[in-house]
Formats: C-alpha cells, structure tokens, sequence
C-alpha cells in the first residue's frame, strides 16, 4: 500500500459522499513537507513564517506539525522517534500505526529544497478552503437572514471576511533588503523636492502643522485630541476639505491613477450629520456665520455669496459618512470599498 492510501477515506458506506465535491486538497503535498521536515528541521524554518497547523487539511497532519513546529522551537529535535511521543500509541492511520506512519513520511521525504514551495501548495489550498466556507456562510445568511440584519450589514461581514484573508494570506513578506529601503526613501525625498511646499506627505493646509509633521503619510496615525467644544471637529473638518480641495490625479504607465497632491477623502462623523458638516464648510470658505446659515438670518448679497461658494466647491472629491453607532469592521469595509469606486 502506498502512502497515500494509508490517509483514511470516508466509508463507502457513506452513499451521500460522491454527491458531494471535496474541498480542494493535495495529501501528498502535505506528506512531503512533513517528511522533509523530520529529515531535516530547517524545513521547518523555511514554512514557519506563513503556515500554521491549521492550514493542513488532514488533522493528523495538523498534529504532527503543530508537535514538530513545538519541538524545534524548544532547541530539540523532531524526529519520527521524538514525535510519536505526544501521540496515543493506538492510533492507526489506515493499515499503518503511527510510528510506521511516521518512518514512511520520513523514508519517503524529499530534499528540503522543495520544502517552501510545498509550504505554498498547503497555504494556498488552505485559503481556498476558507473562500469557500465564506461562500457557504455567505448563501446560508441570504436564506436565512433576521430581520434586524440588513443585506448591507451581512455585505460588511463578508468584505471584512475577505479582507482578513487577504491581510494573512501574504506570505511573500520578510525582510527588505536596505538597497530597496533606501532606493524608496529616495523617492519620497524627491517627491517632497519636488512639490511646491517641499513635503514628503500630503499637505493638511495648515502650513506650521505641515512643517512638523512633513505632510500626512499613509503609514501615519494621528489622534487629534482635546476637551469639548476646543473646535476639534472644526480642524480635522478643515484637513479633510483642504486635502480633497487640492486633488490632483495622474496616469501611471500601467494605466492605473495615482493621486499627485492631495487626495480623495472619507470623513466619519458619529456625532455630526453630513449636512451640517457641509453647512461648517460652505460657512468657513464664504466667510459667513453658520449660525446665521441655519437660522437664514442672512442678507440677500450673502446668500448669492452663499451659492457662490457652493457651486465652486461641490465637486470636491469629499465623502461624508454620518451613520451612527457603526463598528470598526464596518468603518473599514466602507472605506475600501470608496477605494475601488
């Protein structure tokens, strides 16, 4: 019998199974990279920094990696010997005990040259496992959805979903190598040459805060804190407009679109509702109280000034979203998905 014949199948018995389609799968990949492992341990470190043992599809084959990954990394070896130790002496996998089977991964094992790109093979099998039940959970809340969940709500869900998978699924990641560091560093210091304002980031508009920080990075995160009515709302309101106001856009040679200055802005409001933020806007670039813009105490000049003003800013690549009460996942999801529009 080979080895992968010694893998236990559902019984035949099972007249369901064949109606059914299997996830997809690759046995032998998985015994090759657990053998090259118990041959040789730097296999190990050549798979540890993206596959977990969850990523194996048969659950003695998670075992087995979880122990070796957890004798390795305690300074000791793992061998077809020292790993049948942590398991039931009972346990048969086919005609085969678990020592047999334990020899025969090793017996059988290839040059752990091959190791990575049996690691991939797993990983990526293992993603596509979780695409589908995605899938499946995403068809099974359609049908059976409460009322108080929306479609949108289960949309949300299931682009978070996505994106975790996405976000955990680079395995291509690791060290930089300084050449690549310092050629990109390079470029933004020729960037911020370049621009007028000599900044490496994207201009707030407020000159003395752009000269501490250098401009907005995407790699930055900013809090902008104070006590009540100190005009926080106010200044990032100010931000927001003058990065979408300054919006300039080219075409990369791959067609795609960078932006060149400024840029498209998302503005969560959870206290605020998208009209009165417009209402502080159109107010701070026409010079006219909101105040008085809300309670219409305005002359017949300012108001003229009023749809001035309205009609030069309008198109502004600025999004207001004032739902309340919405969740981080949904905050994100919302925000990626301004992104592809």
């Amino acid at each position: 019998m080979s080895l992968i014949e010694s893998i236990r199948h559902p019984s035949d018995e099972d007249a369901d199974f064949e109606r059914f389609r299997q996830q997809p799968h690759n046995v032998e990949a998985e015994q090759a990279l657990l053998g090259a492992i118990l041959v040789n341990n730097e296999a190990l470190y050549r798979v540890s920094d993206f596959l977990d043992p969850e990523h194996f599809f048969d659950p003695v084959h998670q075992q087995i990696f979880e122990i070796s990954s957890k004798i390795i990394k305690s300074g000791k070896i793992a061998t077809p010997i020292t790993v049948k130790t942590f398991f039931d002496h009972d346990l048969a996998i086919g005609d085969l005990t678990l020592p047999q089977y334990l020899a025969r991964l090793a017996a059988e094992a290839t040059t752990i040259i091959n190791a990575a790109d049996f690691g991939q093979t797993v990983y990526d099998l293992a993603l596509r496992r979780r695409l589908i039940t995605i899938g499946e959970d995403l068809v099974n809340e359609a049908y059976d959805s409460a009322v108080d969940q929306p479609p949108i709500a289960q949309i949300e869900r299931a682009e978070q979903a996505l994106y975790e998978i996405a976000e955990t699924g680079k395995y291509g990641g690791g060290f930089a190598p300084f050449n690549e560091a310092m050629t990109h560093a390079i470029d933004v210091a020729n960037k911020a040459y370049m621009r007028s304002g000599h900044l490496s980031g994207v201009a707030s508009g407020l000159r003395e805060l752009d000269n501490m920080l250098g401009g907005l990075h995407p790699s930055d995160l900013l809090i902008l804190a104070g006590r009540p009515a100190m005009g926080k709302t106010a200044l990032a309101t100010n931000i927001a407009f003058n990065v979408a106001r300054h919006y300039k856009s080219k075409i990369r040679a791959d067609g795609t679109t960078e932006a060149e200055d400024g840029g498209i802005v998302a503005f969560f409001s959870l206290e605020m509702s998208a009209d009165q933020l417009a209402t502080r806007i159109v107010s701070e670039q026409s010079g006219i109280s909101s105040d008085r813009i809300r309670k219409g105490t305005i002359t017949e000049e300012e108001f003229a000034e009023l749809v001035r003003t309205a009609q030069v800013i309008q198109d502004i690549p600025l999004f207001i979203d004032s739902t309340g009460g919405i969740s981080i996942a949904q905050l994100a999801a919302r925000a990626r998905r301004l992104k592809r529009q």
